[in-house]
């Protein structure tokens, strides 16, 4: 095993030991001081509270790494298939070890959290950067993905404030319902078409066929599957925000996946 593949694995087996611990030991004590409400809640509403915490905290962590890359990191950003993959590689174990813990964790508390969608993203995702991690290809396409990251935390800052019983009136909850959408828009459907032109333009040079057959199945397939998820996603997002918006004042309209 090479030392950068066995440097990556032990990135993944440590992330996922970090964010485990997270939700384990350290969210289930400070959740409580950060809110009075979570000890009210049931106790799959703590585990995804929880887990919200841990993957708000993976967010940060790998959005920020993400756009460092791509601004500084000029052996990515000329080849994008064979670039020097070592920083990209980091920061795709950071992200393979937090989907390990998590699908753990829905396996573990199926019946409190089961989201199915989540459940064949993780899978696609880890698929695809299984290529990165042991054999450094795609580095540029890899960091691109993580750019998604992005609207993570918006989108559990609004599980938060349902969670404490917030208006969906109130101004904190629209406004971040807004930026929510607008976020989850740009970082996930609006880089759509940049992403799949930088694709297209690999297409039958030297450093696309050298990939070989399995590295391109799983490149194009899991960006397919990812692309069709964020689609639906901001389906859900942007009708649940327009029936927060038109709902009358103090009114509860229906609940979906998306509110």
């Amino acid at each position: 095993m090479e030392d950068s593949v066995f440097i990556s694995y032990c990135v993944l087996a440590f992330s996922f030991f970090v964010f485990q611990t997270l939700f384990s030991a350290i969210c289930p004590i400070i959740s409580p001081k950060i809110s009075d409400t979570y000890k009210k809640l049931s106790f799959a509403k703590q585990c995804e509270w929880d887990s919200r915490i841990v993957s708000m905290v993976h967010a940060l962590i790998v959005g920020s790494f993400c756009l460092y890359i791509l601004v500084y990191d000029d052996a990515v950003n000329t080849d994008p298939i064979w670039g020097d993959p070592f920083q990209v590689k980091m920061n795709v174990a950071i992200t393979s070890g937090y989907l390990v813990y998590d699908l753990l964790l829905f396996a573990r508390f199926w019946k409190e959290m089961r989201d199915p969608y989540m459940v064949c993203h993780h899978f696609a995702v880890i698929y695809a950067y299984g290529y990165v991690l042991n054999r450094g290809v795609l580095p540029y396409f890899a960091n691109f993905r993580l750019i998604s990251e992005l609207s993570t935390p918006f989108v559990n800052l609004r599980w938060f404030f349902d969670a404490v019983n917030m208006p969906k009136s109130s101004r904190p909850f629209l406004v971040n319902g807004l930026v929510m959408a607008v976020v989850f828009f740009i970082v996930r459907i609006a880089v759509i078409p940049t992403y799949y032109s930088q694709v297209f333009a690999t297409f039958g040079t030297e450093g696309y066929i050298r990939l070989g057959i399995g590295p391109q199945v799983a490149w194009i397939v899991s960006c397919v599957i990812l692309d069709i998820l964020n689609v639906f996603w901001m389906y859900k997002i942007v009708r649940g925000f327009y029936r927060v918006v038109k709902s009358k004042p103090g009114g509860k309209p229906t609940r979906n996946h998306a509110d």
